[in-house]
């Protein structure tokens, strides 16, 4: 499975085409649903989508009001394919070449006025519907289900279009986060041998310390020198004990595995990766605090941006 971004664009549009064959005079005669039918499938529709990272799934959704039915069907789909991000859907109209105005027919036409005679008949102070509220109610009316399953067969593809956009930055990011792990297995590996170099030479500070603080004492005389090598093995042993630093890099090691697994297993992987890079970092800060010396210093510096690195690509992640 891969592992996706939450970073992606797509777009795709829905272009119904009437029929050659239909005689324009037609549509005077046919009813209400037809009617509405031919003036929504004589309008494109356009449908573009922006997703970029957020914490969960966050979704926006800006249509038309003609198409304002159709924003349960489209989250739906949204949600069933994606978790995580903040993705907003545009879906817009353009009426082409044609005037978007509605061809009501005669049957709707009569219907309007024996409502409107009706409701003067009980309301006579009601005032005449206009040309525009006669148009406006030919728009109000329901699309017919061949514009509604184009509009969302072309949601559909700019959903896969989003996806695979989504994947292909998913792909570039796991493989910077693969180099950033292979950097970071680096730096362990250099920071491994150190520690015993260290307590070696903290050793001979301890005998040579031991030696000069008797010679000046005057005391040389009244302890051996295996005593004297004891004492600076006992406390060269302590040292080498709070500076020990085997059990952080093995878990250091045991966290950059997962982090490889879980790039291999792939999908929702966001969430596991920020919990493994805040342990990450957890070990850095301890190998760092239990540093002998500079050459270590600058390993859990290097560790540490290596780890931000990977926090700003990881929180791209789904």
């Amino acid at each position: 499975m891969a592992v996706y971004s939450m970073t992606g664009y797509a777009n795709a549009s829905a272009s119904p085409v009437q029929s050659p064959s239909a005689p324009a005079s037609a549509a005077l005669h046919e009813g209400r649903e037809e009617g509405v039918k031919h003036a929504s499938l004589a309008a494109s529709v356009a449908i573009e989508m922006r997703s970029v990272n957020g914490r969960f799934l966050d979704l926006a959704l800006r249509l038309p009001d003609e198409l304002r039915g159709l924003e349960p069907a489209l989250r739906e789909l949204i949600t069933a394919r994606f978790k995580r991000g903040k993705i907003e859907l545009r879906l817009t109209g353009s009426s082409g070449n044609e005037p978007s105005v509605p061809d009501p027919g005669l049957e709707l036409l009569s219907r309007l006025a024996r409502v409107e005679g009706m409701v003067r008949e009980r309301l006579p102070q009601a005032r005449s519907l206009s040309v525009h509220e006669v148009l406006q109610w030919c728009r109000s009316t329901p699309e017919g289900a061949t514009s509604e399953t184009q509009v969302l067969d072309a949601a559909k593809r700019c959903i896969d279009g989003l996806a695979e956009a989504r994947g292909r930055e998913g792909a570039r990011l796991a493989a910077v986060l693969g180099e950033r792990v292979s950097h970071l297995r680096t730096l362990a590996a250099a920071a491994e041998p150190l520690v015993p170099g260290a307590v070696a030479r903290q050793q001979q500070r301890f005998l040579d310390r031991w030696k000069e603080a008797l010679e000046k004492a005057g005391g040389a005389g009244a302890i051996t020198r295996e005593a004297i090598e004891e004492r600076a093995l006992n406390e060269a042993a302590a040292y080498a004990i709070r500076i020990d630093v085997a059990e952080e890099l093995a878990r250091l090691r045991s966290h950059l595995d997962e982090i490889t697994r879980l790039l291999d297993k792939g999908g929702e992987v966001g969430k596991r990766l920020e919990f493994l890079i805040q342990e990450l970092l957890r070990e850095a800060n301890t190998l760092g605090s239990k540093s002998p010396s500079i050459e270590m210093t600058a390993i859990a510096v290097d560790m540490k941006v290596a780890i931000e690195q990977l926090r700003e690509q990881v929180q791209n992640l789904e």
